[in-house]
């Protein structure tokens, strides 16, 4: 659908143009900007190399390699085209190609692509960060590789496949990015088309529903699994930060606030529940989020008022990223019957740090 610009009389329609016609490259000028800010597709992963084929007997490259809060690794393949070609049969070849990749190896990819003196400790740390872990003992890339493709438009043939493969369990993402003209200014509408938002929860649902069955979970898994789903249900009709969320088998659930860089995330440990607002504007962003953290400190008293009570303000020296947050007692070791009253307490606390912080947070120039 066309954008209009809003004048004083009318609606007035936005030129739409191509990405030739503006004679933007796929990886001089696409492929850069998406690397430099790859929330414009999805504010859940991390680019961790470009042109990546570490790989024998082969010569083809993936555009930008990425991780996702799962542990997941992501392909994000991108064209300029107007009908995406067939990168969906390569997006799927570089998928296999990368399914048994180490967290090892990702970091390593991603020290390779940081190129400092410092590469493989500064590699290390902020992947483990970004999954929030303290050790890579804890975590293991899984084999289900998502794919994210990326182009101005997408033909019938390609959207059929992807529709396709989606059900039989391939996760493939569709983004559209369509190039318009406004005077000097050149506008980029991006939308993902496949899975449709609206419909995104019950897709991600039945493709979940399809991996379980094939998939065996650790007990901690079953119960992380369950308590978010019961989390997720109870979240209705009390807010919509879950309205498009499945659930998962991590001891965490994030959610948006409305600006990259600042997720709202609920998690578990054995006794503790904790409510928290993490800020990480991603790599080399260490100032930044000491800035955002210090201006919203600066506010305090306003944001406890608002909250209802005190917060916990840690600034985290030694990490990239800082916290806002509140613990709650009860943890993942409570009695399943006592489940109901804890994400209760959890949500009402989320959806008062949502409401307190929401505004702060998108008045910061930082």
């Amino acid at each position: 659908m066309p954008l209009y610009r809003v004048t004083k009389d009318r609606l007035e329609p936005v030129k739409q143009t191509s990405f030739i016609e503006e004679r933007l490259l796929e990886r001089k000028d696409l492929q850069r900007l998406l690397k430099a800010d790859i929330s414009v597709i999805s504010d859940d992963m991390m680019v961790i190399a470009e042109e990546f084929g570490d790989w024998e007997e082969s010569n083809r490259r993936i555009d930008l390699l990425c991780l996702d809060k799962q542990a997941r690794l992501v392909v994000v393949e991108i064209k300029r085209t107007e009908d995406g070609g067939h990168m969906e049969l390569q997006a799927i070849r570089y998928a296999a190609m990368v399914s048994s990749m180490t967290l090892d190896q990702a970091i390593a990819a991603y020290a390779r692509m940081l190129a400092t003196a410092d590469a493989e400790v500064a590699a290390r740390r902020e992947i483990l960060e970004f999954l929030e872990l303290d050790s890579a003992e804890e975590a293991e890339l899984t084999d289900e590789v998502r794919i994210v493709l990326v182009s101005a438009d997408f033909s019938t043939e390609l959207t059929t496949s992807v529709i396709w493969l989606n059900r039989h369990g391939i996760d493939l993402t569709c983004v559209r990015l369509k190039p318009y003209r406004m005077g000097d200014e050149l506008l980029i509408d991006a939308a993902q088309i496949i899975p449709l938002p609206e419909a995104a929860d019950y897709e991600i649902k039945v493709r979940a529903q399809a991996q379980e069955i094939k998939k065996v979970r650790t007990a901690r898994q079953e119960i992380f699994r369950r308590f978010w789903a019961q989390y997720i249900d109870r979240s209705r009709g009390k807010t919509a930060l879950y309205s498009n969320r499945s659930t998962s088998s991590d001891h965490w659930i994030s959610a948006g606030i409305g600006r990259s860089g600042f997720g709202l995330n609920a998690s578990l440990t054995e006794d503790r529940a904790r409510v928290e607002c993490y800020i990480s504007m991603g790599k080399e962003s260490d100032q930044r989020n000491k800035a955002a953290f210090r201006a919203l400190h600066d506010r305090k008293s306003e944001i406890e008022q608002a909250f209802g009570g005190p917060l916990d303000w840690q600034e985290l020296p030694n990490r990239i990223g800082c916290r806002i947050c509140a613990d709650l007692p009860g943890g993942w070791k409570t009695p399943e019957q006592d489940w109901a009253d804890l994400q209760d307490r959890m949500l009402n606390a989320m959806v008062r740090l949502e409401a307190a912080l929401k505004a702060p947070v998108q008045a910061l120039r930082v």
